[in-house]
């Protein structure tokens, strides 16, 4: 499955141009910021950590190809434990586009939305066009407590686009 072919800017900005969450030395040191959310640091965490961070929106599929570059012995299952780890505890964000694998992100302090390619399945960051969570005020909630909104456009990318008209 694809992923956002959108790989981060130097100084570790996500597609959108975005920093990575905190801002501080735990969103530039990855072991501060496992320690900081109480968790062990390990070669296959850090790994995992660093894949999702070059590879926005990635699958497990992907982060776990890229983990094996700087962990050659990490295994499949490690490396679920370590996405569902890291997602318990708020370091990364896990979205589930219809039809699609779980894919995985560092940008987890707001509430944006995601962009979905019909065709290639690539995905990107859309911000919410006012600065606020507008949508986080539902007509009607049922009693549940609305906590997140998450929105999912659809379409195609650039790419696919200027391929159907060729």
């Amino acid at each position: 499955m694809p992923v956002d072919q959108h790989a981060p800017a130097a100084g570790g900005a996500t597609s959108a141009g975005h920093p990575h969450p905190g801002g501080g030395p735990a969103a530039t040191d990855p072991a501060e910021l496992l320690r900081a959310r109480g968790l062990r640091v390990t070669a296959p965490r850090l790994a995992v950590l660093g894949a999702v961070g070059d590879l926005p929106h990635a699958d497990a599929e992907a982060v776990l190809r890229r983990a094996r570059e700087a962990v050659p012995t990490v295994s499949v299952q490690a490396v679920y434990d370590v996405l569902h780890a890291l997602t318990d505890v708020g370091i990364l964000r896990r979205i589930e586009p219809a039809g699609h694998p779980a894919r995985y992100e560092r940008r987890v302090d707001d509430n944006h939305h995601h962009v979905v390619c019909r065709s290639c399945g690539a995905v990107d960051d859309v911000d919410c066009v006012i600065g606020e969570a507008p949508c986080l005020v539902p007509s009607s909630t049922s009693g549940f407590t609305v906590e997140t909104a998450e929105v999912t456009f659809w379409g195609l990318c650039p790419a696919c686009r200027s391929r159907a008209t060729d």
